[in-house]
């Protein structure tokens, strides 16, 4: 008799019933598509910032006591500068993070001298191919990580050791184009190198007074072949909170639990602090300005995220609420009847409420494949990237139709338990 009523029910209704659906798969489907970018917006929203600069800075340990003791600058006081062997870099991508490594670039920095005018002349990987220990195999480099760089003719290689990157300022300086060929001379070693422009760069910055070649050229220039001075990193990063800042203050101080909280989560510091035990000679320098601004966009994101699913909820439970307010009312003589004879208030309302959540959750499928392709959407408008779905998003959405069908309901179903036979039989 229930499974009868229920049917006739639903090929009766099925326009006011349609419209229940398709409330739901609305609201399911922002909810579905804001959850999925949600979750997956972290490594997003890092990545994009990844184009901004690094977030690490790797040094000597040597140079870093010096100049944190007597405040003395490096480019002031060349005599300070100590140097990392280029052969540890691959250790950066054997912690326990390595993955979240996405780039880095070693940098040597000398002084040359340019039609008797002194330049400064700076060594580094463009885009190097490295084979790790481990047995990956990985691509890094300055113009991954210097993306907003406006760059001038065809892309530097790391084997070209005839080329060179010349910044926007010196070139107008000297009237310099691409083809050019410069003479340098060290004033240290009295090495002399000839090199063709490859590249006329603008980088907004103190670069663009700057010469950028291939390390090994600036290596043999300064007479430092093996060696570099600082590196640059690039790393995905969880947002900080109490714990990380407290075992950048000091890591010792913490329990055994926080401990392995700490080491086993993407924190600036403790990826940091990874870095440093396998390269104990080399002290390495959170760019705070950086990473603090990753946790706070990124925060901020996910709360815009999650107020927009919060409130796409609260509108269908809204809509819901009047359509099946009105659904009841329009069928207050049917269930005034059902009451005559005999029906409960339970019973009744189990019938309602099986016809809505039937509805629903038929809404709540089809809305959550909609909300799977606004989420990609989204990925390929915003990131450029693909959304991968989460599997936790769907009892979610089970959780989310039941939620809002329920709680749209309650109008209806409250108006439904003081709706006396009497009244509405006799038209009243």
């Amino acid at each position: 008799m229930f499974r009868t009523m229920l049917l006739s029910v639903l090929v009766r209704q099925k326009k006011k019933l349609f419209l229940i659906a398709l409330t739901v798969a609305l609201g399911v489907s922002l909810a579905t598509a804001m959850l999925n970018v949600m979750f997956d917006v972290g490594d997003k929203v890092n990545q994009e910032l990844k184009a901004y600069g690094a977030n690490l800075n790797i040094v000597p340990r040597g140079t870093a006591l010096v100049s944190e003791l007597y405040q003395i600058d490096n480019d002031e006081n060349q005599a300070t500068i100590q140097y990392i062997k280029q052969d540890d870099l691959v250790k950066i991508k054997m912690i326990f993070w390595a993955y979240n490594i996405v780039d880095f670039a070693p940098y040597l920095t000398t002084q040359a001298t340019f039609n008797d005018k002194p330049i400064t002349l700076v060594g580094t990987w463009f885009n190097k191919h490295l084979n790790i220990p481990t047995g990956d195999e990985v691509d890094t480099g300055m113009l991954a990580m210097k993306s907003w760089w406006t760059i001038e003719g065809s892309t530097m290689k790391d084997d070209n050791l005839q080329g060179v990157m010349v910044g926007e300022t010196v070139a107008k300086q000297w009237n310099l184009k691409i083809g050019d060929t410069i003479e340098l001379v060290s004033p240290h070693t009295k090495n002399t190198l000839t090199l063709t422009i490859n590249n006329i760069f603008h980088s907004g910055g103190i670069e663009d007074s700057q010469l950028y070649v291939s390390l090994p050229v600036a290596q043999h220039l300064a007479n430092k072949e093996g060696l570099v001075e600082r590196v640059e990193v690039s790393a995905l990063t969880t947002p900080e909170n109490e714990l990380a800042r407290k075992a950048a203050q000091d890591p010792n101080s913490l329990s055994r639990a926080e401990w392995d909280t700490w080491y086993c989560t993407a924190y600036i510091s403790s990826i940091a602090y990874q870095i440093e035990e396998l390269m104990p000679d080399v002290r390495v320098k959170a760019i705070m300005q950086v990473a603090e601004s990753e946790g706070s966009i990124l925060q901020k994101t996910q709360l815009l995220m999650l107020l927009l699913t919060v409130l796409s909820l609260i509108c269908s439970a809204l809509a819901i609420s009047n359509l099946v307010t009105a659904n009841v009312i329009e069928r207050s003589t049917e269930i005034g009847l059902l009451k005559a004879l005999g029906a409960t208030n339970k019973a009744v309302a189990m019938l309602v409420l099986t016809e809505i959540f039937i509805i629903a959750l038929l809404g709540g499928i089809f809305g959550y494949f909609i909300g799977l392709g606004f989420a990609q959407i989204i990925g390929h408008t915003v990131f450029g990237s693909f959304i991968e779905p989460k599997m936790l998003i769907i009892p979610l959405v089970f959780i989310m139709v039941s939620f809002i069908t329920f709680m749209g309901s309650l109008p209806a179903l409250r108006f439904m338990m003081f709706l006396r036979p009497t009244d509405v039989l006799h038209g009243r």
